[in-house]
């Protein structure tokens, strides 16, 4: 398996790249083969006088490359120009990638909370899966607020297609993970399931598929708004990574995200890996 790992040089990036667990994790679950990726903007030109973006970056990507292939990777580096997020899809989808990530400082000061646009932007269109890895704010030399990756897990259903398709991704996360939380909310704009079928019989067989593979979980069904109910859950059982899957209601479906999986990607405490639905040609 291959992952683009996209750095704006910034301490958050290195956060992201130097922490040893985190690449253990990543290990675990069959990633071998991993891109560094870091995108000089449009509108940074190359001849401002004293500024040699290419050149230090570059550097910046080589010192993580030795961190990288020194925890047993390989590792190729990539330094472009254009749109951050459009660049970092572009590799991930040309190399075909299995994941890409992408560190954020978490919640905002602001009231409505907002990730960067980088991150943000990649959460509404990437086609493959997206791992947000949250760092710590308000300090110089942050770290990952939950460094074991995929230990404790965190899957939300709807009970969607699209829901289903990210619970496949535990066929690899299995490897890495010892604990799963299920929850599904129960809310009359979607109620998930068709009438006269019971959603606690439906967590339990997908807790049964868990539990063969020695994953321990549990299983919760609430009530009331999506969102809110699946961060009150996170903050009960503090998993280090949320699992969900990212769906539109319209057409352009693979350019949106629902806007519980959106709430997620910016209010989560620990990480989110969204999973997107399959590529509409």
């Amino acid at each position: 398996m291959k992952a683009v790992i996209a750095t704006d040089l910034s301490a958050a990036s290195e956060a992201t790249i130097e922490t040893e667990t985190c690449l253990e994790c990543l290990g675990r679950i069959g990633i071998e083969e991993i891109h560094l990726v870091t995108v000089i903007p449009s509108n940074v030109h190359a001849g401002m006088p004293g500024m040699d973006f290419e050149g230090r970056r570059e550097r910046a990507l080589e010192r993580y490359r030795k961190v990288i292939e020194g925890a047993g990777f390989d590792v190729e580096s990539h330094v472009v120009r254009g749109t951050p997020h459009r660049r970092i899809r572009g590799i991930a989808e040309t190399i075909g990638a299995s994941m890409t990530i992408v560190g954020s400082r978490g919640k905002s000061p602001l009231e409505n909370r907002v990730i960067g646009s980088t991150a943000r932007n990649l959460a509404r269109t990437s086609e493959t899966p997206l791992l947000v890895n949250r760092i710590e704010r308000g300090v110089d030399e942050p770290e990952i607020v939950r460094k074991h990756l995929f230990q404790r897990m965190l899957y939300a259903t709807d009970f969607s297609e699209n829901a289903d398709r990210a619970f496949d991704a535990f066929s690899y996360l299995r490897h890495a993970a010892k604990e799963a939380t299920l929850v599904h909310v129960e809310t009359p704009k979607d109620p998930g399931l068709p009438e006269g079928e019971d959603p606690r019989q439906r967590l339990e067989e997908l807790a049964d598929q868990l539990e063969e593979w020695g994953i321990d979980t549990r299983i919760e069904i609430r009530r009331g708004d999506p969102a809110d109910e699946i961060l009150d859950v996170e903050t009960e059982y503090e998993p280090t990574t949320t699992l969900v899957g990212s769906r539109g209601h319209s057409r352009l479906r693979r350019l949106l995200l629902g806007s519980v999986s959106e709430d997620l990607v910016a209010r989560a405490n620990g990480n989110v890996l969204l999973v997107p639905p399959p590529h509409v040609a």
